[in-house]
């Protein structure tokens, strides 16, 4: 009996150390994963960032395009003699970026950031040149309880021209160039608001001019921001904006005597969107229209630094024979050397685009432009001077342009595209010669391109 009840205990203690090494033998119980959550709070393509409240969008875009007769993005030649053996027909681009959008909700409301970060790539200028690559970042900034700060679109823009790829020359838009802006936007309900925004003043400045040939006229350094503002109404049958804004003019007559002289210049404009769905899903018709005096930028923002020949389509090579120019001015010293005579210039434009479905991944835009700009007698007479010897005449000028894009989306987020433009400027100082730009007289001339877009939450 002893025997037997031996041979049970030691059993039992056998089994209870085998059980003992095997439990200690057992992996740890794992941490539960944390599994991307998604956010539904801003529409799709968010998700919530792990062990945070924050809601994380990331997007981007892949583009490819062939230009012709024009410059990268579709830009058409402000200023190119076309008879030259050194002027590009074609130049290629190709750009590529990312977007990042964080939101969070506050008990002040939505906190949101948002940036883009690209690179673009043309091609090389010189026979054997190789292609020239730029990153940039158009577009970064923070919203938080009706408040905006960073680089982002003026709130003086409108018809931002998103029916056409161009880079037009009639615009109060920066071509998706994004601009220094502190504002705040109140919400006053069904659909109304109201902005202010202190801007950023160096992108919105043009030339500044004296009675001298070499224009030995400049900017003074900045003072102050644009002041910029507008009451806007979006609604299902479109939307609508009136705007304003105020420029700080302040010119330095740098010859002899480095003399100051300050103006204020401003512009205002208005803009119409009306949604057509009566015509086709999608389809819709936007205009602007804006007067500017001493703000030549919030009429042509694609005309650079402004100058004597913002806009100089020449023929003739190596003597030029022809020209139609267009003198971009925010003011011109009109006295003698020294003195603090200064006049703004003044102009309007005109912006519009109708954009029709056929069905629902092929669409056609028609778009068009207007632009005149206007200097005094005095002005003009300052500017035949800069201009050289044989000028005479107005330094008034206009331009215009009428395009047609076409896009086929034969998959989700693929846009396939191709746009004509013709641009035509209708010259200062019409009929007179110099020796640098020939006879002056008007010239037109047709643009073109080819785009692929690869689009992913953008």
């Amino acid at each position: 009996m002893k025997m037997v009840k031996s041979l049970l205990l030691g059993t039992a203690a056998g089994l209870v150390a085998m059980t003992g090494a095997q439990a200690a033998d057992l992996p740890v119980k794992a941490k539960p994963v944390q599994y991307v959550k998604i956010c539904s709070l801003y529409g799709a393509g968010f998700y919530y960032i792990p062990g945070t409240d924050t809601c994380l969008k990331v997007g981007g875009f892949v583009r490819a395009e062939i230009n012709f007769n024009a410059g990268g993005s579709f830009n058409p030649y402000r200023s190119q003699n076309f008879d030259t053996p050194a002027r590009d027909f074609q130049t290629m681009r190709t750009r590529a970026g990312f977007t990042l959008d964080a939101r969070s909700q506050t008990e002040y409301g939505t906190l949101r950031s948002y940036a883009i970060i690209a690179a673009m790539q043309t091609n090389g200028g010189a026979v054997g040149g190789t292609p020239y690559s730029t990153p940039f970042s158009n577009f970064a900034f923070i919203q938080f309880a009706g408040f905006t700060a960073g680089s982002t679109a003026s709130f003086f823009e409108f018809d931002g021209q998103g029916y056409s790829n161009f880079t037009p020359y009639i615009t109060s838009a920066q071509a998706g160039g994004g601009i220094g802006v502190f504002g705040y936007t109140a919400q006053l309900g069904n659909g109304l608001s109201a902005s202010i925004a202190a801007e950023d003043p160096t992108v919105r400045r043009s030339a500044i001019a004296n009675a001298v040939a070499g224009n030995t006229a400049t900017y003074g350094g900045r003072r102050w921001p644009d002041v910029v503002a507008n009451l806007r109404i979006d609604q299902a049958w479109g939307s609508a904006q009136i705007m304003g804004a105020i420029h700080d003019v302040y010119g330095v007559n740098t010859l002899a005597t480095n003399t100051t002289a300050n103006a204020t210049g401003y512009a205002f404009g208005g803009g119409l969107k009306i949604n057509l769905p009566m015509l086709g899903k999608g389809d819709n018709i936007v205009m602007q229209g804006t007067y500017a005096k001493g703000a030549t930028n919030y009429l042509f923002s694609q005309s650079g630094a402004g100058g004597i020949g913002a806009f100089a389509l020449t023929t003739g090579f190596v003597a030029a024979t022809n020209t139609a120019l267009g003198p971009v001015f925010d003011a011109v010293f009109t006295g003698a050397a020294g003195t603090t005579a200064m006049e703004l210039s003044t102009g309007y434009h005109f912006t519009g685009g109708f954009e029709h479905y056929w069905v629902s991944n092929l669409r056609t835009s028609l778009y068009g432009g207007y632009g005149r700009l206007r200097y005094s007698d005095a002005a003009s007479a300052a500017l035949a001077v800069v201009a050289g010897a044989g000028t005479a005449g107005s330094a008034n000028f206009s331009a215009y342009q009428i395009g047609s894009r076409t896009v086929w989306t034969p998959v989700t987020n693929l846009d396939l595209s191709v746009d004509v433009v013709y641009s035509k400027v209708q010259t200062a100082f019409a009929g007179s010669t110099t020796a640098t730009y020939g006879t002056f007289q008007d010239k037109g001339f047709w643009a073109g391109m080819f785009r692929a877009q690869r689009n992913f939450y953008p």
